[in-house]
């Protein structure tokens, strides 16, 4: 089933809501300040101020809102941009939708499960994909993997 998401939140005619879906107030409560920012308002973060960057153990990258597991380590690689990033999502885990802020159209990158905001994806990533999900940090946990 694909989730779709509009800028900003609101759903447009037609689309399917998130399986996990909360109020404002709810979100509010369940993440810091700074995760608010980046998955409910589509934030970005400044670049290397996330420890996932640096993050080379075995284990799964997972949403910080709703904790559905985004993408596995192995699919890690560093980019050189002060972001994590990835050169594949787990099979169904994220979405895309457009994004035309700042003057340019990008794709937005969010969660298939909450429809938190989590980053972009470029085409200049490495094989087997050649892309790279630029994501922020603070959308994410890292579970590490049994034996780390």
């Amino acid at each position: 089933m694909l989730f779709k998401r509009e800028r900003g939140g609101a759903r447009g005619p037609g689309e399917t809501p998130f399986p996990v879906e909360k109020s404002e107030a709810e979100w509010r409560a369940a993440l810091t300040p700074e995760q608010f920012r980046v998955l409910r308002q589509h934030g970005t973060e400044r670049a290397g101020s996330s420890p996932l960057d640096k993050e080379k153990r075995r284990g799964t990258f997972v949403c910080a809102g709703c904790g559905n597991a985004l993408f596995d380590s192995d699919a890690k690689f560093d980019s050189g941009t002060g972001w994590p990033s990835f050169w594949r999502p787990r099979e169904g885990a994220v979405g895309t939708s457009e994004d035309r802020s700042f003057f340019m159209t990008r794709t937005e990158v969010h969660c298939a499960r909450c429809g938190g905001h989590l980053g972009h994806v470029f085409p200049d990533g490495p094989p087997p994909t050649g892309l790279r999900y630029c994501m922020n940090g603070v959308a994410m946990r890292f579970e590490p993997a049994e034996g780390g």
